[in-house]
Order: C-alpha cells, then structure tokens, then sequence
C-alpha cells in the first residue's frame, strides 16, 4: 500500500514537473514568435543572411572578448556605449574568458570571402560571434548587430521595460565597392568641428567609409594654411544672410563680416584620428581654378582681372549667369588664372600643407564649373595660348589641370578632379569623379581613368526630396526611389576601374547641422546599399520595409530624417475642357491620400483620393494628408492653387 502511494505521488510531482515544462517551452515559443514578427532589418543589405530558429536574450552583464589589438578599440567601444546606454547593464572588455557573451575573433588564416572589410556574425541562443579578416570587418559586423537589437538601443539614455532580445541568424557580408563615399560640402556655411564629428558618427552606422571634405569655394576658405594667413582672416567669413541663398541682395559695406569659420590645423589632425578609429578616411577637396571667390578676395594677385583687389567673399548674392548652360558667365572673376605663376607657387605651398595633413591617398582638385569669359579678354591667357599652342578654353583649363596634377604627384598624392578635367585632355593618371552623369564615368573608365561615381541623376543629396511646397527650393528633384536605382558600376563602364561611388551634399540652402541630417536619411540609406550590397540584393518593397524600421531606430538616436516616402507626388494636367486636373501619386504602397478643398485640414474622415480630382471653380487650397491605415503618416501639405495653375503652363 506504502509503495502505491509513493507511486501515487511520484507520478503526481511528475505531471506537475511536466506542465511546468510546458509553459516554460510555450514561453519561449511565445518569445521566439515575438522575434519573429519582428523586422529583420539590416541596412545595407548584407550579402547572406540566414533566420535560424531561438533566439539571444542579453544578461545582465556582458562580457566583450577580443583579442589584443588597437584597432578593435573602437569597435569595442562603440558596442559597449550603446548598449550601457540604452540598456542600463553593465559591460566589460575581457581577453580571457571562458563563455563571452560576445566574441571578437580576427582570422589567423585570411578568408578570401571576406576580404579587408567582410565579416560573419553568428547570433546563438547564448553567444554571439563576430568574425573577420581586419579590425575594420568587425567594426562593420557590430554596425549590424546593434541593427539586430530592437529600435530602443539607439536610445541616449535608459530605456525601461524592453526585452532586450534579438534574433538568431548567420551573417556573411563584404562590400561591393572599397570607396563608398559622402560629400560634405562645410565652405558653402561652415560646420563645427563637433558636427563634423556628428556626421562621421551618422555615416558610420551604415557603413560609409570615405567622408570627402569640400573645404573651399566661393563662400569660404576653411583650412589653416601656415604662411597665407588671410586665407582664414579674410577668406572665411562673409556676411550672414537668411532666406533662399543666391538671391540674397549684396552685402553693403559696412555689413560685418563675421560669419564662417575655419579648421585649424590641429582641428583637422583630431577630425582625421577620430575618423581613422572608425576605419573611415578623410579625402580633402580644395576646389579651383573656379569657386576660387574665397581665395581672390583673400590673394586677389591671384586673379586675371584687375577689378579683384575690390572683391569680397560671397554671402549669398548672385555671381554668376547660367542663362546659357554650362560653363556659367561670370559676373565677378571667381577663377584662379592659369597663365599667372604666382598661381602654381601658391598652389605649391597650399598642397604641401594639405598632403602633410590627410593621409589618405587621394586630394581632389576640384576642376568644374569653371567660367571662361574672363580668361577670354586677358592678355596673359592670350600670351599663354599661343606660347603652347593652346586652341580653346578647355584646353587652357586642361594646362592648368596637368600643372596642378604634377604639384600634387609631387606630394606623394594621387590627383582626382570633377569630371570637367576630361574635357581639354587630362593626364592618363588622373582620376575622376563623375557628377554630370554616368556617361562621363563610363567614358573615363574605357579611357583607363580610375572612376568615382556620385552622378546627379542619383546621388545628389541637395535635391529636393519631396514636393517643392515643402522643401528648401532647390533647381532640381531627387526623391528615395530615385537614389535606390544607383547602380556605381553601370553597363558600358569598365568595372576595373570603376574604384567607388558616392552621394554628395552641397550645402548652399542647408544652414544647420539638423537640416543637413534631414537631406542625408534616407536617402543615404539608399546610396549605402548601392554602394555595398550587390545588385540582385535589391528589392524596393523590402527596403521600404527596413527604412521605416529605421526611422524608429532614428527618432530614438535624435537624429533628424526627412519623412518625404510618404507625401504623395503632385501632377498637374488639363482636362480636354481645360479643367485643372490633379493627380496624387504616392511614392510607396499601402497609403490612403486625404484631400480638403475648403481650406480646412484633412484627416480619414474626408474624401478619400481614387483618381484625378477637378479643381473647383472657386477653390483656392488644396490641402492633403497621407495615413496608413488609421495612422496619420505624412504631413499635412497645404497647396495654393495658383501654384498648381503655374505647373499646368
């Protein structure tokens, strides 16, 4: 009986045991579910990624284990900062430990898959591993792992009630290009150091690695150049203006001059070690013979035309004519002169200087949009033409390119220009940056030229990103589907040369470090991923997918992104009756487009858009907002209807 009842009871404890199993397994599933349904939603792209089954829940603490190197300091740090941050635990760095939470493993033995920059990321139930030839490849590989984490890990402080958990999946990712490129353009307004800092934090989480600096132009001189002092005293302030930049009305001349600013030497060695530690490289661009204002009103001895000595740095004012197209009409001379040896002397010790300051390979020289009319009239040009035997402008421009590439050759730097170099004939060994569009880059590669991509057509982050009612105007339009058809190695180019591919963000109408944010995401997300994943990774749909997870991860990092997708596309047409007829097109699916004409604020209650809408006769405003669903996603745009009666002529 004794015995039966010890059975009795054993069994009992064993079926409590067992539902006990049971829910903690319907827990886990539950956990896994929820992973799950969450979007895998890395950018760029990764080459390889394979969803396998559980899933990571981070401790309490967490242990790093590296091996001993200063170059996965960094990554380390980095890793380390966001999750303290966000999280609340605590981390620490280990070299010895016998089950890490994380693992850094650099290969004894090169994987060639993976080359200087790939890596593999293998999250497991209970560790994560990243692994790759270089330091610069786990760097890379931590960029996708926080991806992995949710939204809340961009957070710049505690975030509470988050299970912080992650999927587990295999990586395997190397970049398409080595050169994957954005432009900042500081001389058109200057940026702090500190924003540049900003700026190289922003590029790295999608990883850029090439941040080209335009440091001279028209509007200012940022670079301390010892031995030519009023290049920053003179050369880098104007007047501040508000309002739309080229339409400013002249400064008068007891405006202060008191805007700008400028890099100092040791300022541009702390931005080049602070990019370098985040495997990013500095190439600095001093823009001449044109944009060269800065530089006249600085050393006006510099200049073809007399007039000079009363020139003063652009504030915003109108210097140039393009009625005509390109090369613009100069109305003040903003070249350097080519036939002026003084020129090649100065640009002698500015090149010295700027070669000792950037490690990096390459300075780019700047070359377009150079004006000729005041070349034309100059005797010493006329002299210079006929003592070489030169024909036309661009080929005067071309014997300044080649003086200039044998300055900077005598640097220990390779030269790089804009893709006017090409057209007076340029050195074999020149490298260019095709900006008019990718025949130049294609044209340059068949000629042996190595080539950088960043066409306007695609990669120009100026641009208008969504209806000019709502953007900075600007003279041209590039919305994100445009900028995610980028491809840096075209058809018809010669791949061997084809080095990189970049965006490029010119800052005439971006007055604050915010704006220039909101220009970059996310259209940057789309250029990152042309730049480095390959091309049959590509799918619209799914990028929409992984951008909109990502301007989650962006509200809580505090950084500024325009939310452009979601405003509809204005047409304007005329009916056969010359009805005013306007069409709304969105740029992504699954939006319902709400519409007002009685000056009052749409909302999922109004008319809802189904096809092309009439004007009323007496309407003034049409207003329109976007939803998904029941959730408002666009902002409200309110369109005057004589702006829409302009578009239809």
């Amino acid at each position: 009986m004794k015995k039966q009842l010890l059975f009795i009871i054993c069994c009992i404890l064993a079926s409590k045991s067992y539902a006990q199993t049971i829910v903690s397994e319907s827990e886990i599933g539950d956990a896994e579910s929820a992973v799950a349904q969450t979007q895998i939603a890395i950018i760029p792209e990764p080459v390889s990624l394979m969803k396998k089954t559980g899933t990571f829940i981070l401790p309490e603490n967490i242990s790093i284990l590296a091996p001993k190197n200063e170059d996965l300091k960094q990554a380390i740090a980095f890793l380390s900062d966001r999750i303290e941050k966000a999280t609340g635990k605590f981390v620490s760095s280990v070299t010895n430990a016998n089950h890490p939470t994380i693992k850094f493993i650099l290969n004894t033995q090169n994987d060639a898959q993976l080359g200087l920059e790939g890596y593999k990321l293998n999250v497991n139930p209970t560790q994560i591993v990243i692994t790759a030839n270089k330091p610069a490849g786990i760097f890379w590989g931590v960029q996708s792992l926080i991806q992995l984490f949710p939204a809340d890990i961009e957070s710049k402080e505690v975030v509470q009630n988050v299970k912080w958990k992650l999927p587990c999946v295999d990586v395997v990712d190397y970049p398409k290009l080595g050169w994957r490129g954005l432009m900042f353009d500081v001389a058109r307004h200057f940026f702090t150091k500190q924003e540049v800092k900003q700026f190289i934090d922003d590029m790295v989480r999608y990883k850029f690695n090439l941040l080209h600096l335009h440091l001279t132009d028209d509007e200012g001189w940022r670079i301390e150049i010892k031995g030519l002092p009023k290049l920053t005293e003179v050369g880098a302030w104007s007047v501040k203006k508000t309002g739309t930049f080229g339409d400013f009305i002249p400064p008068t001349a007891d405006e202060p001059r008191t805007y700008g600013g400028f890099y100092t030497q040791e300022d541009i060695k702390e931005l080049v070690q602070y990019a370098q530690e985040r495997f990013v490289n500095i190439m600095p661009e001093i823009d001449i013979p044109g944009h060269s204002l800065a530089v006249i009103a600085s050393y006006p001895e510099l200049s073809c035309t007399p007039e000079a000595v009363n020139y003063k740095v652009r504030s915003g004012e109108k210097i140039m004519d393009w009625s005509r197209g390109a090369p613009p009409t100069a109305l003040v001379d903003n070249t350097l002169c080519p036939a002026n040896e003084k020129v090649y002397v100065f640009l002698d010790s500015v090149i010295t200087q700027v070669a000792k300051l950037f490690p990096f390979e390459y300075i780019h020289m700047g070359g377009d949009e150079a004006p000729h009319n005041f070349w034309e009239k100059n005797e010493q040009v006329k002299a210079l033409m006929q003592r070489e035997g030169l024909k036309t402008m661009p080929q005067v421009q071309a014997y300044f390119e080649k003086r200039l590439e044998q300055i900077v050759i005598s640097k220990g730097k390779k030269f790089m220009g804009w893709d006017e170099i090409l057209e007076g004939g340029v050195s074999p060994t020149a490298s260019v940056m095709s900006w008019r569009g990718v025949k130049y880059g294609i044209d340059a590669s068949k000629g042996k030229h190595n080539v950088v991509m960043s066409p306007t057509d695609f990669a120009y982050l100026d641009y208008m990103q969504a209806d000019q009612i709502t953007e900075p105007k600007v003279y041209a339009s590039l919305r994100l589907n445009k900028a995610y058809q980028f491809n840096p190695i075209p058809a018809g180019a010669d791949p061997k040369f084809i080095i990189g591919g970049q965006a490029n963000l010119w800052t005439e109408q971006i007055f604050t470090f915010r704006q220039v944010q909101y220009m970059l995401w996310p259209r940057a997300f789309a250029i990152s991923e042309s730049v480095w994943s390959p091309i049959e990774k590509k799918n619209w749909t799914n990028f929409i997918a992984r951008t909109e997870e990502h301007f989650k991860r962006l509200d809580f990092a505090e950084v500024k992104y325009a939310p452009a997708i979601y405003d509809p596309i204005f047409t304007v047409k005329r009916s056969a009756d010359k009805q005013l007829m306007i069409e709304l097109t969105p740029e992504i699916d699954g939006l319902d487009i709400y519409y007002s004409f009685d000056n009052s604020s749409p909302d999922r209650f109004y008319p809802k858009y189904t096809a092309a809408l009439p004007v009323p006769k007496d309407a003034s405003m049409l207003r329109v907002i976007t939803y998904k669903g029941k959730t408002p996603v666009g902002r409200l745009i309110s369109m005057p209807i004589t702006d829409l009666q302009k578009r239809s002529r």
